[in-house]
């Protein structure tokens, strides 16, 4: 039970870390609380409402009751199983914008600007030509994760490129390459009609090698010697034990544990750990503060036509889908159904994109609910750089019980106007000719929702977690207060400690946060392992020139 590094967290990070770690001939082990991904619930794309609302392979963590929110509890779904969250999330695959790198740098976070991190979302993507699109100078075409496109055949997803055209919008082949802005095609973890996550990518070729194992088990707390760690207490069936790390532990267990275990394990806020009788190793304040998250709201259409894909909501034609998947990969059961998007800007102004949208051509909510209405589609929309910020804070000095999480949803004012911007925008979008002939009336929030208190009505109890949480562990420069790791992922005040996924994002990036994830595990290995960082690119992100005046 010891190897020269040891990694808690088989997740988006962790996967990748594994790999690159083991492939440079160091030996690895991994710890893992949950199980097995195989199966066809977590593999079949378009099955993808049942993972993220299973026990078995969900933490099942919700929120404390969110005050600006009307006192609600949110879930917030964080994966317990191999491949952590990448195995049970949307599988929407999106970089961030530059400007969301660059906007790190300034925080703090010297050599996380665009420029130092798009060689790793390069080296970390395999691109395909055939049957793709996009731009190709900007593309990763040899590494472990696959991303591809979905067919597009429904006409439901072409006409909101159209319609975003027709309203005045700009367009984009590649939200992932030189321009984000605009309306186009979505891109995702899908491979051979399968979820491509990262233990596909990474971990499991990892294992085949001598030099990783993987072990299932719940980590209590970091062991130190002195100020340096050495290790991580685990119980495994059962057995409390000590697996030993010759040269680092690296915490790769998401942006909710994370933290929780830095504090159980004695580095947090002092006051805070005293409160349940903690010894402190080292008073890190931010440890668990700057909790960050997209919010979203479904704004959802009634058809005129049966053209949405709720036609195959029954058992006859779900069998249908699900057998035509398991003998082929193929079919409707190979795509998340998340095949156009958009990111556009709010106003005139705004710098670059913080809405975004994905389009779905059925009114269905993520627990797999369907419209009362029948046919129909939706589009998910959300502001990308809220400003409020919340806690995770531990409940108890018991590791098997959940931390308290408080993400302060839409405490600022400006949550409600970019909200409000939002739902009038969409309208307006629904309302070109693209969509005349499909659109029967709305179905939520109704038409009947126009005033700006009738509006923030609707917006308090329905908006929902997008499932992005990141920032407990922020990045930053060692003599920020509030930073708990510096540039080269390593905690701060204490020796041979790393903490590298979503957790340490200094701010949240654009879009769904599982591939920024995986490229922190990417560029975190070099750190670790004493290399060079990879050559910093000289491409430029497209920013519109009229930004200042116009807001499309």
């Amino acid at each position: 039970m010891e190897a020269d590094y040891v990694i808690v967290g088989a997740g988006s990070a962790g996967c990748a870390l594994a790999n690159r770690l083991s492939d440079a001939n160091k030996s690895v082990l991994v710890i893992e609380f949950g199980g097995s991904d195989a199966g066809p619930l977590i593999q079949m794309p378009a099955a993808l409402s049942y993972p993220m609302n299973m026990s078995r392979y969900d933490w099942g963590y919700r929120t404390e009751p969110e005050p600006y929110l009307g006192g609600r509890k949110l879930v917030c779904p964080r994966g317990k199983v191999v491949g952590g969250s990448s195995s049970i999330n949307g599988m929407v695959y999106v970089r961030g914008h530059a400007k969301d790198f660059d906007t790190w740098a300034d925080m703090g976070a010297g050599g996380w600007s665009y420029a130092d991190v798009v060689p790793y979302f390069e080296r970390m993507e395999t691109w395909n030509d055939a049957g793709h699109g996009g731009d190709s100078n900007w593309r990763g075409r040899d590494g472990p994760l696959h991303v591809t496109r979905g067919p597009m055949h429904n006409q439901l997803v072409r006409a909101f490129i159209e319609a975003g055209k027709e309203a005045g919008y700009q367009t984009t082949s590649d939200y992932n390459g030189q321009k984000q802005e605009g309306f186009g095609p979505m891109e995702h973890t899908i491979h051979r009609g399968q979820r491509w996550s990262s233990a596909k990518a990474y971990l499991k070729p990892a294992l085949e090698r001598p030099n990783c194992d993987l072990i299932r088990g719940l980590v209590h707390k970091i062991v130190f010697s002195e100020n340096r760690a050495i290790g991580v207490e685990i119980k495994s069936a059962g057995v409390m034990q000590i697996v030993h790390a010759r040269c680092e532990v690296i915490v790769a267990a998401s942006s909710i544990n994370s933290p929780k275990l830095l504090m159980l394990s004695g580095i947090g806020p002092a006051a805070h750990l005293r409160e349940h009788g903690i010894p402190i190793i080292t008073d890190r304040a931010g440890v668990g503060q700057n909790l960050q998250d997209h919010l979203e709201l479904y704004l959802q259409m009634a058809a005129s036509k049966p053209v949405s894909l709720y036609k195959y909501w029954n058992l006859i034609s779900k069998a249908g889908i699900g057998l035509s998947w398991l003998l082929g990969g193929q079919g409707l059961g190979a795509s998340n159904h998340f095949e156009s998007c958009a990111f556009i800007r709010s106003a005139a102004g705004v710098e670059y994109p913080d809405l975004q949208y994905h389009f779905l051509p059925l009114a269905v909510r993520y627990d797999g609910k369907v419209a009362a209405e029948g046919h129909g589609f939706q589009v998910h929309v959300g502001p990308m750089r809220s400003p409020s910020r919340g806690q995770v804070t531990l409940k108890s000095s018991d590791p098997n019980m959940p931390p308290n999480i408080l993400f302060n949803y839409m405490s600022h004012e400006k949550d409600w106007i970019d909200f409000r911007k939002a739902i009038k925008l969409t309208r307006e979008i629904f309302a070109q000719k693209a969509f005349s002939q499909f659109i029967k009336h709305e179905i939520q929030p109704g038409s009947h929702v126009q005033t700006e208190d009738e509006l923030n009505g609707f917006i308090k109890e329905h908006v929902e977690s997008a499932y992005h949480p990141c920032g407990t562990c922020k990045m930053g420069s060692t003599e920020d207060p509030m930073a708990v790791v510096d540039p080269f992922n390593s905690v701060i005040g204490v020796d041979s400690l790393r903490v590298a996924d979503s957790s340490i994002f200094p701010s949240i990036t654009n879009g769904n946060l599982n591939g920024p994830s995986i490229m922190v595990g990417e560029k975190a290995s070099d750190h670790i392992l004493g290399k060079l960082a990879l050559p910093k690119s000289n491409k430029l992100a497209w920013i519109s020139e009229n930004w200042r005046t116009e807001q499309r």
